[in-house]
């Protein structure tokens, strides 16, 4: 049985198919690897002027020793010690309430932008007499003291703090570095008159506060009523932790959000009481040292069922917002890149088309030079895009490649109409790519839609070819009408 020639041909396409998979493969690790090289640049803002910043506060705290003497041994060996327990007693405000606004501070690496912020913050605590504050004795006879109360707030990164005051009433308090408090250490502090303790009228305390950030901040919402509204001149916020806003408004120049939490719906303030630890907005717990379990210097959780169980038992529940870039050129350009075999293997179908209808005799290096072109589209979309948006850059990059396709095309396919309609077909799968990219909600629909109708045009061209002429090597045939059979 005589070969048919198309069958070489065909595995020969196929073949370059191969090849051209791996040069897309080669482009997504080229890809991937510039994402890291993004991830390090974060990472470097980070380690340079403040990370990912959590607020908790204002909490008062008290640190207490109480001195007894205890009688050990018998007989002569019988003696007086002396014995002594030191502890902290802590007290949430009974309202918070939070006004702030974040301005972007943009931080550059080389040709990477790191979204850093600048949060201007009025914090007014207001605490029920401080009943909880006046420590009882348990032995009897002892001897108790306790230090002046302090006020404290405890921040994920102390180097973010431009300003800190505090004013009680109309006197302006002395502000120190730390917390004094073991597990939130960073942060600062001030003193409070020791005849606060034992006032019966209500403590209402005003913090101000400058605080710079990377790319997420958070708060802890341990008041009995926490109440925080946000403006920020970002328009791409992304709320997360564990609550959502009461109400947000997102604007083209900015957003304004509102949360609104009673102690009957967060543990916050009970998390802190037994000593549970402040998390990063990311997840990762600051420990007494700063460090922090995370992906930016901290070893991975392995098991995200263990990480979520484990940062519910550590970690002080939170709230939080994300200054994100929606329109980040490494994960867009990676994206892309998923499509590039699909969209080889339809240009591709597309010109065996043309070839079998028009009776062209296509060559299977010309098929390669096609691939080669949609392949470095992927390149010049990913390089371009570290110096212009995005959108800019995908103009460019599939202008240049339709434009060279259309020329080649006309050649190939021998008419300028015909490498017209070829151009045109590919800048049409370019705009399809471009959706795709733009509606991640819908992207599988507009994919399958999108491979059902190319199927559809392929069986409606080639309805009436006889495919076994075709794979015999002779002149595609159209299939003729069935005639009607006699008397029928």
């Amino acid at each position: 049985m005589k070969l048919s020639p198309l069958i070489p041909k065909v595995a020969a396409v196929a073949a370059i198919g191969g090849l051209l998979m791996l040069a897309l493969g080669r482009i997504g690790d080229l890809a991937d690897e510039r994402q890291a090289r993004f991830r390090e640049a974060e990472r470097s803002v980070e380690q340079s002027q403040s990370s990912r910043q959590a607020l908790l506060g204002p909490v008062l705290l008290s640190h207490c020793v109480e001195e007894w003497e205890t009688t050990v041994g018998e007989g002569k060996d019988r003696k007086t010690q002396l014995d002594k327990r030191e502890f902290m007693l802590s007290a949430v405000p009974r309202q918070l309430a939070v006004q702030a606004a974040a301005a972007m501070e943009p931080r550059y690496r080389g040709l990477f932008k790191v979204n850093t912020y600048g949060i201007r913050a009025t914090l007014r605590a207001q605490w029920a007499p401080l009943v909880a504050l006046r420590p009882q004795r348990e032995h009897a006879g002892s001897t108790l003291k306790c230090a002046a109360p302090v006020a404290m707030v405890a921040v994920s990164d102390a180097r973010g703090i431009r300003h800190a005051a505090m004013t009680l009433g109309s006197d302006a308090l002395g502000v120190h570095s730390g917390t004094l408090h073991a597990s939130h250490p960073r942060g600062f502090h001030a003193s409070l008159p020791e005849a606060l303790r034992d006032s019966d009228e209500p403590l209402s305390l005003d913090v101000s506060l400058e605080l710079v950030g990377t790319s997420e901040f958070a708060l802890a919402p341990v008041a009995d009523d926490t109440r925080m509204t946000l403006d920020a001149n970002w328009p791409h916020p992304s709320f997360g932790g564990r609550f959502l806003p009461l109400a947000r408004e997102v604007r083209a120049n900015g957003f304004s959000a509102t949360w609104q939490l009673s102690s009957l719906a967060t543990t916050a303030g009970g998390d802190f009481l037994r000593g549970a630890a402040l998390c990063l907005p990311n997840g990762s717990e600051v420990t007494a040292d700063g460090a922090g379990d995370s992906a930016y210097g901290g070893p991975r959780r392995t098991s995200a069922i263990a990480s979520a169980a484990a940062d519910a038992a550590s970690c002080i529940e939170s709230f939080s917002i994300a200054f994100i870039d929606p329109v980040n050129p490494y994960s867009l350009s990676d994206r892309a890149i998923k499509y590039g075999l699909l969209f080889i293997a339809l240009t591709f179908v597309a010109v065996g088309i043309v070839e079998v209808l028009r009776q062209l005799r296509v060559h299977p290096i010309q098929y390669l030079l096609v691939g080669a072109a949609l392949s470095i589209f992927f390149l010049l979309l990913l390089s371009l895009s570290e110096h212009l948006s995005f959108g800019v850059s995908y103009v460019i990059a599939a202008g240049a490649c339709v434009a060279l396709l259309g020329f080649y095309g006309r050649h190939v396919l021998h008419g300028t109409r015909a490498g017209a309609l070829f151009g045109a077909s590919v800048a049409a799968l370019y705009g399809v790519l471009y959706a795709l990219l733009q509606m991640e909600q819908t992207a599988l629909v507009i994919g399958s839609v999108l491979l059902f109708v190319v199927l559809a045009a392929v069986m409606v061209l080639t309805r009436r070819l006889d495919w076994y002429h075709v794979l015999e090597g002779a002149a595609p045939q159209p299939l003729q009408p069935a005639t009607p059979a006699a008397g029928g």
